[in-house]
């Protein structure tokens, strides 16, 4: 099943690709201009987010996509990597998955000429885990 959390970082990662959602059936469709801000997700992103579990969720779905949000939230659906472009996707859980992707109709997309989509980053703690690999201090779990 995938998670609240994957299915935000899922929608934050095609966002960034300039995908939009589509709210209640195409009656309105929503998209941050800006997703990712320092370490944590814009709050332009976390409106959205909000907005988006304020609304019909079986009626919401990223474009390109057959799965509303909704149905991505239930234990029949898990995220994995897309085998041309390594973006998150839905997958059953059970039966054949679906040869379609998001990136299909993205003509520039996969681009390893540019960054890729990514999640926030904490900067500090991701140096820090360096420092104490590179002092030969054990990982504590962080």
């Amino acid at each position: 099943m995938a998670s609240e959390q994957e299915v935000k970082q899922y929608l934050a990662y095609w966002f960034q690709l300039g995908k939009r959602v589509v709210v209640n059936n195409g009656q309105q469709v929503i998209k941050p201009k800006l997703v990712i801000q320092s370490d944590r997700y814009s709050q332009e992103f976390e409106s959205c987010w909000q907005q988006l579990k304020a609304s019909n969720l079986s009626e919401s779905y990223l474009e390109g996509t057959e799965q509303s949000i909704a149905e991505l939230l239930t234990p029949a659906w898990e995220m994995n990597s897309c085998a041309r472009c390594a973006m998150p996707v839905p997958i059953p859980s059970v039966g054949v998955p679906s040869l379609s992707c998001p990136c299909n109709d993205l003509p520039t997309w996969p681009n390893t000429e540019v960054p890729a989509p990514r999640s926030p980053v904490n900067s500090q703690a991701q140096l820090a885990d360096i420092r104490d690999r590179l002092l030969g201090i054990p990982n504590q779990g962080n």
